[in-house]
């Protein structure tokens, strides 16, 4: 079971506002690999409750570099050509989208799916589906709200869920549960 996991953390409500990024790739079916990086925002301002929420400050991503420079070196390379998954995939997605349209960089042929729909899906009778009460079902010990943790907790997700479906595979995993991948 081959799969990214990517999360980011926001500046503001608005979507390219991008101030934190966090991948972790699984092959097999485990955790082998991770990138983070703070992200400079367009505008150099993180809301005051944001910061509450994820911890970072203007100081914290004063120096960062800004997407282009992450997506060309780090970000693209280490997605590579598998599919990427994520919690809550209309958030993480479109600040994705926003960040390439906002720089005017291509839109690659990315395939992805999200994480709490397939969490619906598997555990219809939990109370919620939120990544913070999933960890805390499934016994994730994670700090909520850091774009890595939050990346590797997503991805354990996955993997719960293809245990208790009896997969092996994503392909599997994901028909088994009626979600299907989606193109950015």
């Amino acid at each position: 079971m081959n799969f990214v996991t990517i999360d980011f953390e926001t500046a503001k409500y608005s979507r390219e506002s991008a101030c934190a990024a966090g991948l972790v790739k699984f092959i097999d079916g485990r955790a082998a690999d991770s990138f983070y990086s703070l992200i400079r925002p367009p505008r150099l301002y993180i809301r005051p409750d944001f910061t509450r929420i994820h911890g970072l400050s203007v100081d914290d991503v004063r120096d960062a570099p800004r997407f282009p420079a992450l997506w060309e070196s780090g970000v693209l390379p280490f997605i590579g050509r598998l599919p990427l998954a994520t919690h809550n995939a209309p958030f993480d997605m479109g600040v994705l989208a926003a960040v390439l349209a906002w720089y005017s960089l291509e839109t690659p042929p990315l395939k992805y799916f999200c994480t709490l729909a397939l969490s619906r899906a598997v555990w219809p009778e939990l109370e919620s589906h939120a990544l913070p009460f999933l960890g805390e079902a499934f016994g994730i010990t994670y700090k909520a709200h850091n774009a890595l943790e939050d990346a590797r907790a997503c991805g354990l997700v996955v993997c719960k869920a293809a245990e208790k479906l009896g997969s092996a595979g994503l392909k599997k995993t994901l028909a088994a549960a009626g979600i299907k991948m989606k193109k950015l």
